[in-house]
Parts: structure tokens; sequence; C-alpha cells
């Protein structure tokens, strides 16, 4: 996104940024801060819910101990599916249509700037890294919960993702072979 402070934007302090369709967002005026207090409920929620996934897993006297490096590499690939899917599937848009600017796409979608709430649950449904953070300790959940539900859970994800890298490198080995085909003729 290119920098245009200035134009645009309705007071002197404020920073704007054009995004890849032209439009502009502004940002937050130079006296404002990151909503600071948004982003420590958000961490309370999630280490609460980290919390009582724990404590149940004790009170439902689940072992943990028994997960294999397999469920982690299976649990890192739903993860990253998960992640995928919430952030930038065009399914999943309406969860974060409440917190971007203009349509939910999937691409180039920039969180409300808001300086609250709004803006910090844009920045983590809008950031794969982030809401894969979320997912991993969901499913990890699931298993504790639902073993059975979460263990299918994580497995399904796992061979969505496993089925995205297939048909991405499918894809390029075909391109590949198109390409050195029409040099050859």
């Amino acid at each position: 996104m290119a920098d245009q402070r200035g134009s645009g934007c309705r007071t002197e302090g404020e920073k704007c940024l054009a995004t890849p369709r032209g439009r502009q967002i502004v940002l937050m005026a130079a006296t404002e801060s990151p909503p600071y207090g948004s982003y420590a409920q958000i961490v309370a929620v999630f280490v609460g819910g980290l919390a009582a996934a724990g404590a149940l897993e004790r009170l439902l006297e689940r072992d943990p101990r028994r997960d294999t490096p397999l469920d982690l590499v299976v649990l890192g690939a739903a993860t990253f599916k998960a992640a995928r899917t919430i952030a930038r599937d065009d399914v999943t848009s309406f969860v974060r249509a409440p917190f971007v600017e203009g349509e939910a796409t999937g691409e180039h979608e920039e969180p409300k700037q808001t300086g609250g709430m709004q803006q910090a649950i844009g920045e983590l449904v809008t950031c794969t890294r982030c809401v894969g953070t979320w997912a991993a300790a969901g499913l990890t959940a699931a298993q504790i919960v639902a073993p059975r539900f979460g263990r299918l859970l994580t497995w399904t994800l796992a061979a969505a993702a496993a089925n995205d890298f297939l048909q991405t490198g499918f894809a390029a080995l075909t391109s590949k072979s198109n390409e050195l085909d029409a040099r050859s003729a």
C-alpha cells in the first residue's frame, strides 16, 4: 500500500494508506495508540480458555502424554488449513466482514481502524498466524472435550491441507510441463 499522507485524511495528524483497489484507509491519528486494552482482553480470553481446557482435561482424566509426534504433525496441518480458511476464504467472509474495511473478499483486507475491540478482532481474523494460534487451541480443546469429534475435525482439516498442497503441486507441475512442451514445439 502506498502512503498517502494528507490525501483524503480528515485531520493533519492522521495517516492514510491507499489499498491496491485505490480506497483510502485512515489508520490513526498520530496521537492515538493501538487498542492495547482490547489486546489485553483478547489475550485474557485466550489464556482463560486454555486454563479451562487444562482444568477440564484434568477433571476428565485425559492423558496428554499419549499424543504422538504424528498427532503434532496432523494438528499443525489442521491448524494451517483452519487458519487459512478463517483468514482468507470467501466461505468465512461473514466472520471477517464486521471487522474489515469494505467487503471481506479474502484479499488485501484491512481491519477497521476504530482503536477498539473491533480493530483488535479485525487484526486477529485477518492474520493467518494470529488466528492459527486460536485454531490450534480450539482443535486441541475439541480433542479434550469431545475426543472423537475433535480427532475427526483435526484429521479432516489436515487432509484438506494435504489436498491443498497436492493440488498446488500438481498445478505447478502441469504448468511447467506445458511450458516445456511449448518450448520444444
